[in-house]
């Protein structure tokens, strides 16, 4: 499969569509994982990305994967984050990924991933890093850390890199996810703000995200 095919693909329309992807990253066991995910998929939530930084991630992924399977009110994705190495690639695909991420760009993990059929999203922090990673065949390219980059930067890349689409990471919370949709990102990931927030202010959150208007 192509860059530009897994670009197109499912997965990528599904992260355009619902715009959050919920980041659970070393929250604790196995079950834990499972229980927020089951929590936030009710407050409507549909994108999660289990991190590959707990050794326990990859049967997280693939206990997830076979909850959500039961429910009737999906489709829902599960994809893999912090990939750094090629064997947690192929631990994140056995395991059932849907897209993989990581915090910074190797051209390796991203050629691996396409010839794979794996949907990747790279981390960028500038926009040298932004383009270099686009043009390997990025599906879409995260800013991290979005905390110390502000939305600003997400505009101001948008004028010269029209094409390309960006998934802010890193920081965002309540109070300024929707800064970074307005100013064009295709969607955000968050996740200390929701694991850290109580059920209400979690499935507030969700819900904010889900009703704010597409650019």
């Amino acid at each position: 499969m192509t860059a530009v095919a897994l670009r197109h693909g499912a997965a990528a329309e599904a992260i355009r569509r619902h715009r959050l992807i919920v980041i659970l990253r070393r929250v604790g066991s196995l079950e834990r994982v499972v229980a927020l995910i089951e929590e936030l998929a009710d407050a409507g939530a549909r994108i999660f990305e289990v991190t590959f930084d707990d050794p326990a991630a990859a049967d997280a992924l693939k206990a997830s994967n076979e909850r959500l399977a039961r429910r009737v009110d999906g489709p829902f994705l599960l994809g893999a984050g912090t990939i750094r190495t090629e064997d947690q690639l192929r631990a994140a695909q056995a395991a059932g990924a849907a897209f993989g991420v990581s915090p910074t760009f190797n051209r390796v993990l991203v050629a691996a991933a396409i010839a794979a059929g794996l949907p990747f999203i790279p981390g960028a922090a500038t926009p040298t890093e932004v383009e270099t990673a686009w043009d390997a065949g990025a599906t879409f390219v995260k800013l991290f850390p979005a905390s110390t980059l502000g939305p600003s930067f997400i505009r101001e890349l948008r004028g010269p890199m029209a094409e390309v689409e960006t998934i802010p990471t890193g920081g965002i919370s309540a109070g300024n996810a929707q800064q970074f949709l307005d100013a064009g990102a295709v969607a955000i990931g968050i996740g200390s703000a929701l694991l850290n927030a109580n059920r209400d202010q979690r499935r507030s959150l969700v819900a904010a995200v889900g009703a704010a208007p597409l650019r």
